[in-house]
Parts: structure tokens; C-alpha cells; sequence
């Protein structure tokens, strides 16, 4: 069994998804690991590593996934007129595809994973249920963008963040709030409270309360009926009504207008991100605020926010990094490795004397929600309709 580990070529993307630490593992499984050359580079892994650990470096594509059974990818391969190369006409017929697919965004490119005959699986699908913990690539990728958020805004932020007294005077600590409480919500509090701000959240779930509380922010939201419903069996927020989200904008206007840092993290599986900073909300922050936008890449939560852009709108900051994982290339590589490596390990089907294979029960939940496509059709049910049309 072969598995290849190419290199991301999509934009702003700095991930690879094995590690030195994975490929041993791999190996131990009976697997052979090939990776293409320079695939860890902007992760800080050399390709020496890479030997090191027992894997073979390949320069040439063709060889690198000429007999492969096994993909990993961060990012959905590039497609005819996409980039460089045609990642997808190089994947071989019936091997398994992991990585982060992103089908909402690119819904076309399920039913070409099936022209393919390429088995894809999208891991951000993985459901959250206990045993499914360690393979969450969300979580383990969040976590790292919420950290990164805050980071970000001290940077842009031309103050302090904590409370100094000095012979001087007293410089007053930040004020900062998270919109979305979230596993990128929750790192985004707790890093900006290690810096020492004073700390805000919201969020439509109820539940985030307590999780907000525990971290030292102080949680603000609408008391609705509403709120009560307003998480998915998954744990994500659901979309809500217009008259709940005129209520929010309401309480996020009156409270936002006091705060010096503003960190958004707001999204919704499938969905475009909910607008919650509008123009005139950014226009009643003070001069050097900043507002980190970390759902820009759909469509983002602030209206004046441009991907990929630091913009200065009326003497405020707005802040739209693409891709903020990626800013964190090396921590967020050896996380998402291990993800995949945790989802990959339990398909192995190891007999004494035999060639380590894959046993896909694709009854299993955790593979039923995650595969996109198998045997040449469209198989998971948010997009297995549009296909046949």
C-alpha cells in the first residue's frame, strides 16, 4: 500500500499534510510513504527529515503518484485551468483522496473527484462524536487561527494590551470582544486574557456561556426562545432568524462601539458567513481599533473586510488575512498530520503475513459523513442530487 503526500500548490497555502513524526507511523502500518520533493519545506520539514524517517522524496509527479492508493492533501487538488498542473488527472482510479475538500465552495469538483474514480473524502465532514475527537481537523486548525487572531491584532494594535502602571501614569488594558465562541472564538479569548485585555464574547448559543466564562470573559448575547435551538447536533451554530439577527446587531453595535480590538469568527457549515460588523458599526469604533476578520475567506463577518487585505477604514484597521492556519505553517502541519493519521489508522486492515490493506466500512458514520464521492457516483446527500441533474 502506497501512500503520496504531495505538495500544496494552492495560494497562501504553507500546510503539507504528513510530518517525519506520521510517516514513522505509516511505515509502522505497513504502508510505503512517498513525498514529493520540497512538500514540507514552507513547514520547516526538509526533505532529509522526510528520508529520515523512512519515506522515499520524489521530484518526478508521475512517479510520486504512479501506483498510490492513499492521497493526503491539505487543500482540494488543483483541476484542468485551476494552476500549474492537473493534481486531480494524476491521482490514480479507485485511490483514496483525504484532505480538506471544501465542496461548499467548489461544489463541481465532487462530481469530478467521481469522473476521477477517486474515492474523496472531505475530513472537515468528520462528525463530533467522542470517538471522532483526534481526527477533527477543525478543531486542532481553529485553534491555531484564534491564537494567530489575537497575535494579529497586537501586532496592528498601536497601544498595549495589558494594564501598566508606571512612575508615568497607568496605560488601561484593551477591550477586546469575540463575536462566535467557538473552538477559534474560545483560543481567541483565552490568548487575548494571557495578554492581559479585558475580554468579550457573544454568541447564539447559549451553551458558549459557561465555556466563555470559564476562560474570564464576560459572555453577552439575546435572551431569545431561539438561542435555546441554536446548535446542531455537530455543535455549530445554526442560521437564524432575520429577527434575531436584528436584535444581535443591535446589542454588537451598542457594545462594540467601546471596544479597541474586535475579532471575528463566525461561520456556518455550507453557508455564507453571517454579517455581523456592518459599515456603520465599524465607523462608530474609535481611531485605532482594529477588527480581525477570520471569516473573510467566506465572505466574512465585517462588511468592510478584503481578503487577503489590511484595510484602513476611517482610522480603523480591518484585517483579512487569507488562510490563518497557514500562518502557523509548522504547529498546524504536525496537527493536521496527526488528524489524518488518526482517521486513516482505524481503516487499516493488518493480517499476519500480509500486506497492510484498507477496510472501508463505509456504514461507519464517521466515514458515511465524511465521503464525497466512491465507485465513480456522488455518494454523500448534499450534493449527490445537484449531480444528477
Amino acid at each position: 500500500m502506497k501512500i503520496a503526500v504531495p505538495r500544496e500548490r494552492r495560494a497562501h497555502e504553507r500546510r503539507v499534510a504528513a510530518t517525519p513524526d506520521t510517516v514513522k507511523k505509516y511505515i509502522g502500518l505497513g504502508f510505503e510513504v512517498v513525498v514529493e520533493a520540497g512538500a514540507g519545506l514552507e513547514s520547516q520539514v526538509s526533505d532529509e527529515l522526510y528520508i529520515n524517517a523512512g519515506a522515499t522524496v520524489e521530484a518526478d509527479l508521475a512517479a510520486l503518484y504512479r501506483g498510490a492508493d492513499v492521497v493526503l492533501k491539505v487543500q482540494r487538488p488543483l483541476v484542468a485551468d485551476e494552476g500549474e498542473l492537473n493534481e486531480l488527472a494524476l491521482i490514480p482510479k479507485g485511490a483514496l483522496l483525504l484532505g480538506v475538500l471544501s465542496p461548499f465552495n467548489d461544489p463541481e469538483s465532487v462530481a469530478a473527484y467521481a469522473a476521477a474514480g477517486v474515492t474523496a473524502m472531505a475530513l472537515e465532514f468528520v462528525p463530533r462524536i467522542s470517538r471522532a475527537q483526534s481526527m477533527d481537523v477543525l478543531s486542532s486548525q481553529s485553534n491555531l487561527a484564534g491564537y494567530r487572531a489575537v497575535l494579529d491584532a497586537a501586532y496592528e494594535y498601536d497601544r498595549a494590551m495589558p494594564m501598566m502602571m508606571t512612575a508615568a501614569g497607568t496605560v488601561a488594558p484593551a477591550k477586546v470582544m469575540v463575536l462566535g465562541a467557538g473552538v477559534a472564538g474560545l483560543q481567541a479569548i483565552a490568548t487575548a486574557k494571557r495578554l492581559g485585555a479585558i475580554v468579550s464574547a457573544t454568541d447564539v448559543r447559549p451553551a458558549a456561556k459557561e465555556q466563555v466564562e470559564s476562560l474570564g470573559g464576560r459572555f453577552v448575547m439575546v435572551d431569545s426562545e431561539e438561542t435555546r435551538e441554536a446548535e446542531t447536533a455537530g455543535g455549530y451554530a445554526k442560521e437564524m432568524s432575520d429577527d434575531f439577527k436584528r436584535r444581535q446587531a443591535e446589542l454588537v453595535a451598542t457594545t462594540i462601539k467601546t471596544q479597541d480590538i474586535v475579532i471575528c469568527t463566525a461561520l456556518i457549515p455550507g453557508r455564507k458567513a453571517p454579517t455581523l460588523v456592518n459599515d456603520e458599526m465599524v465607523a462608530s469604533m474609535r481611531p485605532g481599533s482594529i477588527i480581525i476578520d477570520l471569516a473573510v475567506e467566506q465572505g466574512g463577518n465585517c462588511t468592510a473586510s478584503k481578503s487577503g487585505e489590511v484595510v484602513n477604514v476611517g482610522g480603523v484597521k480591518v484585517v483579512g488575512h487569507f488562510n490563518v492556519p497557514s500562518r502557523l505553517a509548522a504547529d498546524a502541519s504536525a496537527l493536521y498530520a496527526k488528524n489524518l493519521l488518526n482517521y486513516l489508522t482505524p481503516l487499516v486492515k493488518a493480517e499476519e503475513g500480509a500486506p497492510a490493506g484498507l477496510a472501508l466500512d463505509f456504514a461507519d458514520e464517521i466515514l458515511a459523513a465524511a465521503t464525497l464521492t466512491r465507485d465513480g457516483r456522488v455518494v454523500h446527500s448534499a450534493f449527490a442530487e445537484q449531480a444528477e441533474q
